[in-house]
């Protein structure tokens, strides 16, 4: 339960100074570095963003719960936030936490609740029988490229393709336009000299797609989108469209990368190389409780001065979503599991999808478990002796505090035929 907000005279009682939300030990060493924060800070940290940029990082469980539980007094409306006279219009930081746009994402209240009632209806009629099957297809036409050399790069030549190229045929993009999709999305997320120029070329994709749509439709997203009776401007549609493809593109790349990363490091998995599918899934789920790949998400905004665990939260302070932090808090995973580890026990009491009212929407979550799962169990029946081609110990997670990847994973592997095309 929320406590009365402070009186004029509290003062937050943040015992050291704020921790910089950044440097290696993010990607590193995180389950250490949280550990540390929670003791020395507790449940709620203050912390500091590029360009000296004060936010709160929520890392206790019953905390974040509260916080996602809670849209009328921590909505994620970023107008609130306090912070807006100090920021720059270039600040490093500003496409994920966003600005005020009419998109599911980047709105709050009625106005979001609006786009999730055209949005997820839309995303629930997405037949996954027929998904997995095209998964199966681009999965083996991606393999194809690679089976014959005996090594490959997973990240580039299958975690990061496979996503966009089934998340294409789900929207109703010509086949042909999978790669071109592929490489904005690539480019994109790779935050490069080109993001800017990609952003663009993303945006257009999806004018193109939404006149296409509208002027034939089809068995696929966007003409479902546009079947709802509610009016929709052009640049909601694009925006929505844009969202949903973001946030399922990568979050789905790394945790095909992530599971597969714990199966070739972990002796306790070592049947699925053999076939056993039913490791598949718990790797999976133990990659969203310990890996999960987004380990902070931006933001939700206090709509009124209040506390949380034992910090003072003034109105418009921005509220950082510790989904990693929080489904390590020892004190609730040992509750849920009764001392053993829920990651092993089938337990989906995990934060990987945030919670609440602006969670990852239910369908969009089976649309990814169905791609990223479909997708290992491919490539371990194609590749069966599947092994990491460096020791675990080299390889390099992404440099962020945000989103937890691997930047490459090279295996090697026995070399095998074709079963058809290349993508």
């Amino acid at each position: 339960m929320t406590t009365p907000a402070p009186s004029s005279t509290d003062s937050c009682p943040v015992r050291t100074a704020p921790v910089t939300l950044s440097g290696p030990r993010f990607h590193t060493d995180p389950h250490q570095l949280y550990h540390e924060m929670r003791r020395e800070h507790g449940a709620v940290v203050a912390v500091e963003l590029p360009g000296g940029v004060p936010a709160w990082l929520v890392i206790g469980y019953r905390e974040l719960h509260q916080v996602t539980s809670d849209p009328e007094l921590f909505p994620r409306d970023v107008a609130r936030w306090n912070q807006w006279p100090n920021i720059p219009p270039d600040w490093p930081l500003l496409p994920m936490v966003g600005q005020p746009m009419p998109s599911i994402y980047f709105t709050a209240g009625a106005e979001h609740r609006r786009h999730v009632a055209m949005v997820e209806p839309a995303l629930e009629l997405v037949d996954t029988f027929q998904l997995r099957r095209t998964c199966e297809d681009l999965a083996d036409r991606l393999i194809d490229a690679f089976c014959g050399r005996g090594e490959a790069e997973l990240v580039a030549d299958f975690a990061e393709p496979l996503p966009v190229l089934a998340l294409a045929r789900v929207l109703g993009f010509p086949d042909e336009d999978g790669p071109r999709l592929a490489w904005t999305m690539k480019t994109l997320a790779d935050g490069g000299a080109d993001a800017q120029a990609a952003h663009q070329q993303f945006a257009e994709h999806m004018q193109r797609l939404l006149a296409t749509k509208k002027a034939a439709r089809g068995a696929d997203l966007v003409s479902r989108m546009l079947a709802h009776p509610a009016p929709f401007t052009d640049q909601e549609y694009v925006l929505d469209l844009m969202a949903v493809t973001a946030a399922g593109y990568l979050p789905t790349a790394d945790w095909i990368g992530n599971s597969v990363r714990l199966m070739l490091t972990d002796d306790r998995f070592a049947a699925a190389l053999g076939g056993g599918r039913h490791s598949v899934g718990q790797a999976m789920n133990e990659v969203l409780w310990e890996d999960t790949p987004t380990q902070i998400l931006a933001g939700r905004w206090a709509a009124r001065d209040t506390r949380l665990g034992d910090k003072v939260i003034r109105a418009g302070d921005m509220l950082l979503l510790g989904l990693a932090a929080a489904n390590a808090d020892p004190h609730v995973r040992q509750h849920v599991s009764d001392g053993a580890d829920p990651a092993h026990t089938g337990n989906s009491a995990h934060f990987a999808f945030s919670y609440g009212e602006y969670r990852c929407p239910f369908p969009a979550q089976e649309i990814a478990e169905v791609i990223a799962r479909t997708g290992i169990e491919v490539l371990l029946d194609r590749l069966p002796d599947l092994d990491l081609a460096i020791p675990a110990q080299n390889l390099v997670r992404r440099p962020s505090a945000f989103l937890r990847g691997m930047t490459t994973l090279p295996v090697r592997f026995t070399p095998v035929r074709a079963v058809g095309g290349t993508p």
